[in-house]
């Protein structure tokens, strides 16, 4: 019985690992080789939320939190596009820049070369204590050559997971920026891996 139980838990843990994929579907990074530094930017266009647009998410979440209680939604909202440039974003950066092969910073100016990483989908997860399923997100990323604007090579990941180790992930935003962060993690093993040789 313990057994049983214990090969359930590591099958758990495996499971958000295992649904991850990352694909190229034109060109390559290969341009990078050689690079020291790259440029990041992140947009959020077209972005699905669960089975919604994003403006339909929110809308549904601001109404939602607001009958409960006065100002909730709104400041579901506010938080919902701030937590992007605070806290996903440079979760991203950190993971992408720990002992990688090239750094990424946003707004990199001396860089050649741009990572435009679009998120396509968000799934925010929950956690009620009794109750939890995990953040992901789906993104496209493109290199693109700055001075052109060409680019030069696109990726999918599908299904990155988000939550944090000891279920304290309350928090929709907290859950989000782990999934951003193992993004960043799996783009720079990708780069160590397929454009660096490392």
């Amino acid at each position: 019985m313990k057994k049983s139980l214990a090969l359930l838990l590591v099958a758990g843990l495996a499971l958000p690992a295992a649904a991850q994929k990352m694909k190229m579907h034109s060109g390559s990074f290969d341009a990078l080789k050689g690079e020291k530094t790259v440029d990041l930017r992140f947009t959020y266009e077209n972005m699905k939320v669960g089975k919604h647009a994003e403006a339909d998410y929110l809308a549904k979440k601001v109404k939602e939190y607001n009958e409960k209680e006065a100002g909730k939604g709104d400041n579901f909202a506010k938080s919902w596009v701030a937590d992007r440039m605070a806290r996903f974003e440079p979760k991203f950066e950190e993971l992408f820049n720990d002992e990688g092969p090239v750094s990424g910073s946003r707004d990199n100016a001396e860089a050649k070369y741009s990572f435009v990483i679009n998120t396509d989908f968000t799934e925010p997860g929950y956690n009620i204590g009794v109750s939890k399923m995990p953040a992901s997100i789906n993104a496209t990323i493109k290199l693109v050559e700055k001075a052109s604007g060409s680019e030069l090579g696109a990726m999918t990941v599908v299904g990155v997971p988000g939550s944090q180790f000891g279920g304290y992930d309350f928090d929709t935003g907290s859950r989000l920026a782990e999934s951003y962060a193992k993004l960043g993690k799996e783009l720079r093993k990708y780069l160590a891996k397929n454009v660096y040789g490392k």
